[in-house]
């Protein structure tokens, strides 16, 4: 049984980054999105650098399974891998901490802390010890480079077929129609509520109406107008939109995003109420063909238009996260949710907001 230990090391190593590549292909945007936070890269490289990275794993977890060039690059370059990504994670405790934030190193299917990653690596590269003094190379000459070539260049190979992009200087923003009769028509409100409906969608309903017939002498004019940095936002499907001019519900979403569609769900429902402002939605273009599913499910039938990720993300901010919500008044923005963490999409917050004088 001894005997067969180091080809189980082997097998060991060869999942842990299988799984690695794997896990930051989906969604493959959050692992660009990382390497701009980081600084590492632009978002005119992030697409290139990022499929290079899941490629090298990729061929890692073939190429240790394999004899050619084994002990004289294989082993010694995959620790000098796992070292570099253990003084970054060093680089990100000292500045973070070690337990707040996912490093990323499985993208977002396990979340891990830098300092469970960090000791991931130390065993992950004491097992390439161990299996770097108890394989046999090849007899010189004997080795084929041709074989390493050829795992790379097919992992990169698949990269870029499987999730093309489109250059930094070719890219363009797409405005996607807004239909409505993507949604039935409806005249009970109690209907537009989907199949899971939970007591928070119930609270919701029973929230209190803003009232803007009570005094209608009375005009509110708002805070002084300015010009937002959603500004050039002003073309939702067939809709032309002044985002400036008056209160307006501005929603960055993530067609695939669950977080996305619970806001969604619960915007949809406030929406119904007197006086609530009109709601727009910037689409992330990844996965642009679950929109209408989007909609469907969340009843959130809203004119929208759909952006290029890298401007999604200038949009709304490289530092934060999906699901985005603002609250604009004559261009001001008086609320900002974005994320699932302390700041995420409050809906008792975004009425008083709405309310507010």
């Amino acid at each position: 049984m001894k005997k067969h230990f180091p080809f189980i090391a082997r097998i060991v190593i060869s999942l842990l980054f299988l799984l690695s590549g794997i896990a930051k292909m989906f969604p493959i945007w959050a692992f660009e999105k990382q390497l701009v936070d980081l600084d590492i890269c632009t978002w005119c490289t992030a697409p290139y650098a990022a499929r290079i990275i899941i490629a090298i794993e990729i061929a890692i977890a073939f190429a240790i399974l394999q004899g050619n060039y084994l002990k004289k690059f294989v082993i010694p370059f995959t620790i000098l891998l796992l070292i570099v990504f253990n003084l970054h994670l060093t680089t990100e405790m000292y500045k973070h901490g070690a337990m707040n934030g996912n490093c990323g190193c499985f993208g977002q299917l396990i979340p891990m802390t830098p300092l469970e990653a960090f000791i991931k690596n130390i065993v992950a590269i004491a097992l390439l010890i161990y299996i770097f003094k108890n394989v046999t190379d090849k007899e010189p000459g004997s080795n084929k480079p041709i074989y390493l070539l050829t795992i790379y260049l097919a992992s990169t190979l698949l990269l870029f077929i499987a999730f093309p992009f489109c250059p930094c200087d070719k890219v363009t923003t797409a405005v996607q129609p807004y239909f409505e009769e993507i949604l039935p028509e409806t005249t009970n409100s109690d209907t537009i509520l989907v199949s899971d409906t939970t007591k928070k969608d119930q609270s919701l309903k029973n929230m209190p109406l803003i009232d803007t017939t009570k005094d209608l002498k009375k005009v509110e004019v708002g805070p002084k107008k300015v010009k937002s940095k959603f500004s050039k936002y002003s073309r939702f499907g067939n809709k032309t939109v002044d985002l400036n001019d008056g209160k307006k519900i501005l929603c960055l979403f993530v067609p695939g995003c669950d977080h996305c569609r619970d806001a969604a769900k619960e915007i949809s429902i406030m929406s119904k109420k007197p006086g609530f402002p009109e709601v727009y939605i910037l689409f992330m273009d990844e996965e642009a063909e679950l929109i209408p599913e989007f909609l469907n499910v969340t009843k959130s039938a809203f004119p929208y238009q759909v952006i290029n990720i890298p401007e999604f993300w200038k949009t709304l901010g490289n530092d934060a996260n999906t699901p985005g919500v603002v609250y604009l008044n004559n261009g001001n923005i008086l609320k900002f949710y974005e994320g699932t963490e302390a700041n995420k999409f409050n809906a008792d917050g975004l009425l008083k907001a709405i309310e507010s004088k």
